[in-house]
């Protein structure tokens, strides 16, 4: 299998990243906010979004994770008791980082259950957050990697993730997004206004 995890561009090569093998960009599908690059695995229900938001300075270190996680759960309407779940907040070493203009970076891992398309059922997914601090740009630049840990039978994610897996289609692991973690890059600091 021929490996395709090459330095892609993000935010027409103002940022670059390796992006996981079987990446689809979901802006070929439907519109995407230009604050975003989106990309699903083509034979499971994974996804992976990089995000340039605004800089949240009222909150510090791992407290800026918790807040972006709780942000996304907000938005997944997983803010009810039991709904939401941090596991873990780390911070990752500059020293292990592509991206040298950032104060600091962390890795929160976390589960949500998520309904999709406004559906009942509920997934459980695992999230992994990558948060990237820019104090200098005004911005945070958030990576998220959405791993499905269990699909409702309910949810329109069952066919689809149900379907005979060909050859190469494996899942998406922690050593990818660690690795597109690792590799992403800064070219054009005027992306961010």
């Amino acid at each position: 299998m021929q490996d395709v995890r090459l330095g892609r561009p993000l935010f027409g090569g103002a940022l670059s990243a390796t992006i996981p093998y079987s990446a689809k960009d979901i802006s070929e599908l439907r519109e995407i906010p230009d604050n975003q690059e989106v990309f699903a695995h083509c034979h499971t229900d994974q996804s992976i979004i990089v995000e340039l938001l605004e800089f949240q300075n009222h909150v510090q270190n791992e407290d800026a994770a918790r807040y972006h996680f709780e942000d996304v759960a907000g938005s997944n309407k997983a803010l009810a008791p039991g709904t939401s779940e941090v596991r873990t907040v780390v911070a990752l070493p500059k020293s292990q980082l592509s991206l040298e203009e950032c104060s600091s970076a962390w890795l929160l891992t976390g589960t949500q259950l998520v309904a999709k398309f406004n559906e009942e059922a509920k997934n459980t997914v695992t999230f992994y957050l990558g948060l990237f601090r820019l104090p200098q740009f005004s911005t945070d630049i958030l990576v998220t990697f959405n791993d499905p840990l269990s699909i409702s039978l309910d949810s329109s994610s069952a066919v689809a993730v149900g379907a005979d897996q060909q050859v190469g289609t494996e899942p998406w692991t922690l050593n990818n997004f660690q690795c597109l973690l690792q590799s992403l890059r800064l070219h054009d600091p005027g992306v961010f206004g």
